[in-house]
C-alpha cells in the first residue's frame, strides 16, 4: 500500500527543501508548493532520483489568501503537512517603511495561518493527519532587533497552539517548531555560535522525529529553550534597559 504524501509548503526554502530529502528517504511521496513551481522542475529531479518517491510541483502562493481553498482541493490528500514559508526582513528597514513591515507580517503569520486553517478544516473532517508549522524563537519575547519578524511568529505560535487544542481530540497532530539560528540563504550566519545554529538538515531530522514522537512544541537546538525562558522572565524595567 502506498504511503500518502507529504506536503511542503514553502517548498523551495533551504528548510522546506530538506524537509522533503528527510521524508522522501522515509518513502513518503512529496508535493513541493511554491510560487513559480516550474523553477523547482531540478529538485524534484534530484528528490526522485535520490529516494525513488514521486514527487509533484504545486503552485502556491501564500499571500493570495483568496486561492487557499482552491488549491486544497486540487492537491492530493496529504497525511503531512509542513509549512516552512516565511521572510526575515530587514528590521530597521521595516521600521521606516510600512509597507515592508506588513509584507513580513503577512508572509509570516496571516498566509501561514490562512493554509494551516484550510488544512486543519480538511484534516479535521477525515480525522487524521499532522499540520506542522515552522514558527521561531523571536515570537517568544518581542525585542527591538527584530520585533516585526517576531511578533509576526508570535502569532503564528498562538495560532497553532490554539489549533493543537482544538485539534486534540479528533485525530489531528499539530507540531510547533521553533529552530532557533538556521544556517539557510534568508540569514546571514557568519557571526552565529555554532553550537546554537542548526542545518537545515538538522530542522528536518527533529521534525521527522517530532513527527514519529508525537512532540507538540520542538527546540531544534534545545538549548534555545533555556535561553528563551530566561528572556521571556527578565522583568520588563530591567529588559527595557537591553539591547537585545
Amino acid at each position: 500500500m502506498s504511503k500518502a504524501p507529504v506536503l511542503i509548503l514553502g517548498g523551495r526554502s533551504d528548510i522546506g527543501l530538506a524537509v522533503a530529502h528527510r521524508f522522501a528517504a522515509a518513502g513518503r511521496p512529496i508535493q513541493l508548493a511554491a510560487r513559480n513551481a516550474e523553477a523547482l522542475a531540478a529538485e524534484k529531479s534530484n528528490i526522485e532520483l535520490r529516494h525513488n518517491v514521486s514527487v509533484s510541483l504545486h503552485e502556491f502562493d501564500a499571500l493570495d489568501i483568496n486561492s487557499h481553498e482552491r488549491f486544497v482541493e486540487q492537491i492530493e490528500p496529504p497525511e503531512i503537512a509542513v509549512c516552512a514559508v516565511g521572510v526575515l526582513g530587514d528590521q530597521a528597514k521595516n521600521e521606516r517603511d510600512l509597507k515592508a513591515a506588513i509584507m513580513v507580517m503577512r508572509s509570516n503569520y496571516e498566509g501561514p495561518a490562512s493554509i494551516m486553517a484550510v488544512l486543519a478544516n480538511r484534516f479535521e473532517n477525515r480525522g487524521s493527519g499532522t499540520l506542522i508549522g515552522i514558527s521561531s524563537v523571536a515570537g517568544d519575547r518581542g525585542r527591538a532587533s527584530n520585533y516585526i519578524y517576531g511578533s509576526a511568529k508570535a502569532g503564528l505560535t498562538a495560532f497553532l497552539s490554539g489549533l493543537r487544542n482544538r485539534l486534540a481530540k479528533k485525530g489531528v497532530h499539530v507540531i510547533t517548531v521553533k529552530p532557533g539560528f538556521v544556517a539557510t540563504k534568508m540569514v546571514e550566519v557568519a557571526d552565529r555560535p555554532t553550537k546554537l545554529t542548526a542545518t537545515p538538515e538538522e530542522v528536518a531530522a527533529a521534525i521527522e522525529k517530532a513527527v514519529a514522537r508525537k512532540r507538540n512544541i520542538i527546540y531544534v537546538k534545545p538549548f534555545w529553550a533555556v535561553i528563551m525562558m530566561v528572556v521571556r522572565n527578565i522583568p520588563e524595567p530591567i529588559f527595557k534597559a537591553l539591547k537585545i
